[in-house]
């Protein structure tokens, strides 16, 4: 008895010492023993875990038997036990990284490592390429990434520079859909300019911060069957990250050299090269960002992020020998309403006092009053190039148990920008119907700011029930936005007017609750997983009216008689003028008369109304309009063999402004060697019009000589839209055909190839303008102005091939990487559906209209569809370097209006600009553990794309494809860690 009782003793002794809490010291290395940061270090059957910081050290509390999971994205997953070590050295091998990282997107089973899914997907790591890569947001690092991924930059336009949008093969931005650990993220209020064919409500990738995000993976291929609307190119899941225990931060300055093109050889005068090549650097930008997570006693984590990035703007310029003044203002002959002279060159004044008449002789010349106020031409010229902007973001992820079958998990992000960009034409003082001379002596050029605020919030529990897994959660996003207009006014109001100007408000809020359901069962063939859920969605979309003197038209200029038949003489004795210096005449050249209290709208001058460059929101295009969508899906993964993967879903929802819509999807995957596996699918798929296609509405003045009109973007729900025959919006309705292969070549070489082909039915658009002309319907509607609507246009396709090839293997004492990945696309636009419309036009006519020329041509061919990115990186000891090459294939843009070019030839200005090769850079240096130097540069060899047609150079000179126009940018980037 006594020896059992000291046998039983023993045997608890040893139990308990063999499950005490212990502290495990450990490092992270690759192969050739350079450490590892940001390692995902968990213990197994549990959500406590720790990171690597930037030595590859970790520390972690776990009992002596337990056993820890290594993963990183790039290395191979490993198990390591324990056995009651407190200090463990690991070596994650590099040679199959890109086979072992388990992906989320595009399936509901078990994970799946991206050569074994049945669709291509792009896993990128932005926590390791940040490093070494110049782009600082998110979406640029991604266009620098994925050939078939896109964010147009806009280089100047309205409101286009507050939003970059991002688009997948070649298709509208709002055909990509965008989720955030696996939940979907809200759009951007703003409808904006993409190269896609229409303007199109994206995600605001901004707000999503690069310091936050572990992984991005790009799903290409048909998956509204699996997650809804809008998937129709793909989907991008963010996934955030999880670590604790380490505070990473980086600061980075960087900017453009500014350095002008040889422009010999082209129709750029002489003189206008010269002013072009006078620059300085600009586009500086500064970035501060830290991330620090936190374990929590009872396991869970808390990740937390924090951005602050500011950048200046950068200033291309399109130099117009434009007189900047005229004879009129030159020679002090302009008069207000009441025929008094304006003083607008009190140089010549001056001049003429002193007896000085050479001097005066040459201030009546435009040259000769710009030499004496320190101008050129430049100083009158339109501004393209990135907008300024302020931004800021904090972000969190976070899990905490609730049992050992529950989680509580939440992630969000609260974010601020202030974009303010150069989009307007330069209002010269010769224009006289946009001119002040007491508040711009010398024309002013309008800018426009977007002040938004974002927000993001997740929550949500998950776990298991019996057999079956759960989640359920809610995820709330809104993104609002005010404009306002600086350097301007409303020249109806003349001296009256303010010159800032609050252009009104767009917000949009977007509340999801989801509830999925999901078993696997081992005992069917090689596994089956069946997944259920249903979705509830809830969306807002508002307009507000911005400030009175941004919409309204003034009475200056137009005079009104005092008494009966008075004569519109002024001070002088002589007959008033109008805005052109001519005096105001009958046909005989006697005065005006007019009865009392009439007023001279039409015979005196008229200055242009509305805020100048973008006119305000008024209250007719206000809205706030809801709708709710639900949703049911039901999802299966059937391994037939080892060998077969078999996938189905389905997928039904209802829209509360438009009804039902059904999909469903098929794909499957077979590894015919152990290295070499077949993939297809084909999937049917929608995109819903969004409540900003729906509701949006924006009315612009343009000119015909003097005379000023209205021309409205009308919603289809209006008395417009309905007296012309406008059909209501429908979804737009895909078909997804997708083939390739995946394989390991040598064991040292991953390669996919992908082919595939969308159709999609009933596109969205915007129609040209219609006048009452035209559709006579329209008149009582807009009289003498403009309609234009959004419309389901036609039908498109797009097809393509898809390649992407990794290598890494050991060279020397350091790690080699090389990656190759191309894009071959075709987009056509396969034809109108016009309706039955209230117009006289002919039906050719008709159909040019309803979807025009520049639409289709951007869709076609408004981002490359030819596109190669190959880079290679080198780690050596505490040195690590990447050099990229990025070749971006030929842009066509199509003009609208048939008519005489500059060589007296009859046509369109369509113009083919040629293909360009950027070239980025990047090298580190570890000073020590937590200190890292990194220099680089983007399109370092100043690369910059073909000038526009002379024709076409209003706005902009040089062409806003493919990389953009602001030539190289350099940058440095300090990283520590502690």
């Amino acid at each position: 008895m006594k020896k059992a009782l000291i046998l039983s003793l023993a045997l608890f002794s040893m139990l308990a010492m063999n499950a005490q809490q212990i502290t495990v010291s450990g490092k992270v290395t690759d192969e050739v023993g350079t450490p590892l940061p940001g390692v995902n270090v968990v213990i197994k059957g549990t959500t406590k875990g720790s990171i690597s910081d930037f030595d590859g050290n970790f520390s972690i509390d776990a009992e002596s038997d337990a056993v820890l999971l290594l993963s990183s994205l790039g290395y191979a997953n490993k198990e390591i036990l324990i056995g009651g070590r407190t200090n463990i050295t690991v070596t994650l091998p590099e040679a199959a990284e890109m086979l072992t990282e388990t992906i989320v997107i595009g399936s509901r089973s078990k994970g799946r490592t991206k050569l074994e899914t049945t669709a291509p997907v792009d896993v990128i790591s932005i926590k390791e390429q940040a490093i070494n890569m110049p782009q600082m947001d998110l979406a640029q690092m991604l266009v620098a990434s994925a050939p078939s991924f896109s964010a147009f930059r806009s280089q100047g336009g309205d409101l286009s520079s507050a939003v970059d949008p991002p688009t997948l093969r070649g298709l509208a931005p709002n055909q990509m859909l965008v989720l955030v650990n696996g939940k979907r993220r809200h759009t951007s209020a703003l409808l904006a300019g993409s190269q896609t064919g229409s303007a199109a409500n994206a995600t605001d990738m901004s707000f999503i911060v690069p310091d936050a995000i572990d992984r991005v993976e790009i799903l290409r291929d048909g998956a509204s069957a699996q997650y809804g609307s809008d998937a129709i190119a793909g989907v991008m899941n963010v996934v955030l990250k999880k670590g604790t225990g380490e505070f990473s931060g980086n600061f980075t300055v960087g900017g453009f050299p500014n350095s002008a093109p040889d422009l010999s050889g082209t129709d750029v005068s002489e003189e206008n090269q010269a002013l072009l090549k006078d620059t300085e650097p600009d586009g500086i930008n500064y970035q501060l960002a830290g991330n620090y997570g936190i374990s929590f006693e009872e396991g869970g984590y808390l990740n937390l992020t924090g951005l602050y990035r500011q950048a200046e703007a950068t200033v291309r310029p399109n130099i117009s020998n434009a007189t900047p003044y005229g004879d009129a203002y030159l020679n002090n002959e302009r008069t207000d309403a009441q025929g008094n002279i304006i003083i607008t060159n009190p140089e010549l004044v001056a001049a003429q006092a002193s007896g000085n008449t050479a001097l005066a002789d040459e201030l009546r010349t435009d040259t000769g009053l710009m030499s004496a106020r320190g101008l050129t031409y430049k100083d009158f010229s339109t501004y393209a190039g990135t907008a300024a902007s302020n931004l800021g973001v904090v972000a969190y992820n976070m899990a905490l148990p609730l049992n050992e079958d529950l989680e509580f998990y939440s992630f969000g992000d609260f974010g601020y920008k202030y974009v303010s960009g150069y989009s307007c034409f330069y209002r010269r003082p010769a224009q006289a119907d946009r001119a002040n001379f007491d508040l711009f002596p010398n024309g002013f050029r309008p800018q426009i700011a977007s002040t938004q605020t974002n927000i993001a919030f997740t929550g949500g529990i998950d776990g298991t029930l019996g057999d079956f897994n759960f989640d359920f959660s809610n995820t709330f996003g809104r993104n609002k936005m005010n404009y306002d207009m600086f350097n301007t006014f409303n020249a109806s109001l003349q001296s009256e007017s303010p010159t800032t100007m609050d252009l009104g408000t767009h917000s949009f809020y977007q509340n999801t609750t989801n509830f999925d359901v999901s078993k696997y069962f081992d005992d069917v063939l090689s596994g089956l997983n069946v997944a259920v859920g249903v979705e509830l969605r809830v969306e807002n979309y508002q307009i507000e009216a911005g400030q009175p003197e941004s919409y309204s038209i003034g009475d200056a200029g137009i005079y009104t008689a005092t008494t009966d038949n008075e004569a519109l003489l002024g001070p002088d004795g002589f007959p008033l003028e109008d805005l052109n210096s001519e005096p105001i005449v009958n046909a005989d050249g006697s005065p005006v008369v007019l009865p009392y209290g009439e007023a001279s709208t039409n015979i005196n001058k008229f200055y242009s109304p509305n805020c100048q460059c973008f006119r305000g929101f008024a209250p007719e295009n206000e809205a706030n309009e809801f709708r709710s969508v639900t949703a049911a899906y039901l999802d299966a993964e059937l391994d037939v063999t080892e060998k077969w993967l078999l996938t189905g879903a389905v997928r039904t929802e209802n829209y509360s402004d438009f009804g039902d819509v059904f999909t469903g999807k098929i794909a499957t995957r077979y590894s015919i060697l152990d290295n070499f596996a077949l993939r297809g699918s084909l999937s049917t798929g929608f995109r819903a019009p969004s409540l900003q296609e729906l509701n949006y509405s924006h009315t612009f003045t343009f000119f015909v000589g003097l005379d000023p009109f209205d021309g409205t973007l009308y919603p289809n729900t209006s008395s417009a839209a309905r007296a012309i025959g406008i059909e209501a919006l429908r979804q737009e309705q895909s078909t997804n055909l997708s083939i390739g292969f995946t394989t390991r070549l040598f064991n040292k070489i991953d390669l996919t190839v992908d082919a595939y082909k969308i159709d999609i039915k009933d596109r969205i658009f915007e129609t040209d303008n219609f006048d009452a002309s035209e559709a006579p319907v329209l008149a009582p509607i807009i009289g003498s102005g403009l309609a234009s609507f959004r419309i389901n246009g036609g039908d498109i396709s797009t097809k393509g091939v898809e390649i992407v090839a990794n290598y890494r293997e050991k060279v020397g004492e350091g790690m080699l990487g090389l990656t190759l990945s191309g894009v071959l696309r075709e987009n056509t636009f396969e034809g109108a559906s016009v309706p039955d419309l209230n117009t006289l036009l002919s039906d050719e006519e008709l159909e040019t209209k309803y979807v025009n020329r520049s639409s289709i041509g951007q869709f076609e061919s408004g981002t490359p569809n030819t596109t190669f990115i190959g880079s290679g990186t080198y780690t050596w000891g505490k040195w690590s370097g990447m050099l990229k090459g990025s070749y971006f294939g030929e842009v066509t843009s199509l003009d609208n209006t048939f008519r005489t070019l500059n060589d007296g030839t009859e046509g369109y200005s369509d113009q083919t600009f040629s293909a360009q090769f950027v070239t980025d850079i990047g090298v580190t240096h570890n000073f020590t553990d937590k200190l890292a130097l990194t220099v680089g540069g983007n399109n370092i060899f100043n690369k910059y794309p073909d000038i526009l047609r002379a024709e076409e150079r209003g706005f902009y000179l040089y062409s806003n494809y493919q990389q953009g126009s602001n030539g190289a940018y350099y940058f440095a980037r300090l990283t520590f860690g502690f």
